[in-house]
């Protein structure tokens, strides 16, 4: 996969390259100074994918790959605020960087450290563990090597790590994109990326059991990767968005080639990448951003990919429905995606707020959960160019609900800051939902809302979203951002990712 030895990033949330000036230190209260042994699991060790302290509530990590360490732009750093019975304690937190006691690698300017998250019990301790990839950190003399690192959960929360991946200079990292899944069925978390596969079981000494490429598509690059078991065998599959880098005509919404791969996961691990076709064998359609859950509860995890790129009103469009952007949903099978069940959605489906309009950027920063416990996934996604009157790039979240007819406008609801009790205002380039996150911070069952700001003030933000009717509601919402942190405001980007 041909890489580029420039220390330029091209980031997953929109509005990040309108916030490159960063200007504070990163605070790093980790309690380690080497890596630790592992903790005693509890004798109920949480089982959740994101609960690092095992306390039985999901813990909310966010980066902020833009940010300033000790004097070093965009260095990054991830933040944890962790969770509790009354949902998110912003006086319980923690922020990590290259910098941190016991954290592999130095800070350097542009390493651009959490630009890829995701969280899951790699040790098998009963503590989720955070791994953070770090995609333009230079090794030795080859630039934009690429790291991923894994931190460890434990009963005081994140402490110490251990560097799983470190690139060379024929065999850089795609650490933008991790995501995790038992994908041969031996009960142990593996980690893959755009570029390999970690296999586990893992160590805080040795790292992954094994390391092996994963070629998705020779000369393709990859937007995204998602994980779940999408033909009910008890196997987690894998999933990829990737383009091509050989066609740059960027006024096409289709103009690298998108399109989907699917591995499936076997007792004897990932197969072949097999590109999703539609039904009369033309390429189906790709996008930006990616998240699997299963939308109808048939059992079948369903695909939900996001095309926020429209072209932005320069052609003619062979889809009309991608104008704004949309959300393609491609249902799962015992043979895998089924395209020929798929649905779209758009801000002019019946139900779902707002209009499409160019460049509103619908269908960025998917995630997938459940609201109000009824077993069927719902869907937030950010439209984070969407114009809030006539403020331009001010945006917006929506969230989609899931039902026996899959995913629709039925129940969708948005939010603004120009929504009643959410706080702050609507602004221009605040880029509201550039990200999104369900996460059961509280754990009643239902998952609560957080959004990215990227461009809020210059530093990006947080928005946090209580879930107390069913659904996540601006009442009693919450924001934080680098003061809250004690990063201090320095005109980065917090909130340009969450955990996978």
């Amino acid at each position: 996969m041909p890489q580029s030895t420039s220390k330029r990033r091209i980031g997953r949330g929109i509005g990040v390259a309108a916030a490159i000036a960063v200007a504070a230190a990163v605070t790093a209260p980790v309690a380690a100074h080497a890596v630790p042994a592992a903790d005693a699991a509890p004798a109920a060790a949480s089982k959740l994918h994101d609960d690092f302290n095992g306390d039985g509530y999901q813990d909310l990590a966010v980066a902020d790959s833009y940010g300033k360490v000790d004097g070093k732009a965009r260095a990054g750093y991830v933040a944890v605020v962790y969770g509790s019975a009354k949902g998110l304690d912003l006086g319980h937190k923690q922020v990590i960087s290259q910098n941190s006691p016991g954290i592999p690698g130095a800070a350097e300017t542009d390493d651009y450290y959490g630009e890829g998250i995701a969280a899951g019990d790699l040790d098998g301790d009963g503590y989720a563990d955070l791994v953070v990839g770090a995609p333009s950190e230079d090794v030795g003399d080859v630039t934009a090597a690429g790291t991923l690192a894994v931190l460890w959960g434990g009963k005081q929360g994140l402490s110490g790590g251990t560097a799983v991946a470190t690139g060379t200079e024929e065999d850089r990292v795609d650490s933008k994109t991790p995501a995790l899944g038992d994908f041969d069925n031996d009960g142990h978390l593996d980690l893959a990326t755009g570029n390999r596969l970690l296999s586990g079981p893992f160590d805080r000494t040795g790292g992954a059991a094994s390391s092996r490429t994963l070629a998705l598509e020779p000369a393709y690059v990859t937007d995204d990767v998602a994980t779940g078991d999408v033909d009910h065998d008890g196997v987690t599959d894998l999933v990829a968005l990737i383009h091509d880098v050989s066609d740059d005509d960027m006024h096409d919404p289709d103009y690298r080639h998108r399109r989907a791969v699917y591995l499936r996961g076997t007792p004897d691990g990932l197969s072949k990448p097999v590109e999703l076709k539609n039904p009369d064998g033309t390429r189906m359609r790709g996008g930006e951003h990616l998240g699997i859950g299963d939308v109808d509860k048939d059992g079948f995890a369903d695909l939900v990919i996001g095309r926020s790129n429209d072209g932005f009103g320069e052609t003619d469009l062979d889809d009309p429905l991608l104008k704004g952007g949309q959300i393609g949903v491609v249902h799962g099978s015992a043979d895998g995606p089924d395209t020929s069940r798929t649905t779209v959605i758009t801000q002019n489906t019946p139900g779902v707020p707002g209009d499409a309009e160019w460049a509103d950027g619908f269908g960025g920063g998917i995630s997938v959960g459940d609201i109000n416990a009824d077993g069927y996934a719902d869907v937030s996604t950010g439209s984070a160019s969407e114009a809030i009157g006539d403020v331009y790039a001010a945006g917006q979240v929506t969230v989609l609900r899931g039902g026996k007819s899959g995913l629709s406008g039925n129940g969708a609801f948005s939010m603004s800051q120009n929504t009643k009790n959410v706080p702050g205002e609507a602004e221009q380039n605040d880029f509201f939902g550039a990200e999104t996150k369900l996460l059961d911070v509280n754990g009643d069952g239902r998952a609560e809302l957080f959004a990215g700001a990227t461009g809020e003030n210059r530093d990006g933000g947080v928005w946090a979203f209580p879930n107390t009717v069913n659904a996540p509601t601006a009442t009693g919402s919450v924001s934080f951002g680098a003061g809250t942190l004690g990063t201090g405001a320095n005109g980065s980007a917090l909130g340009s990712g969450f955990t996978r």
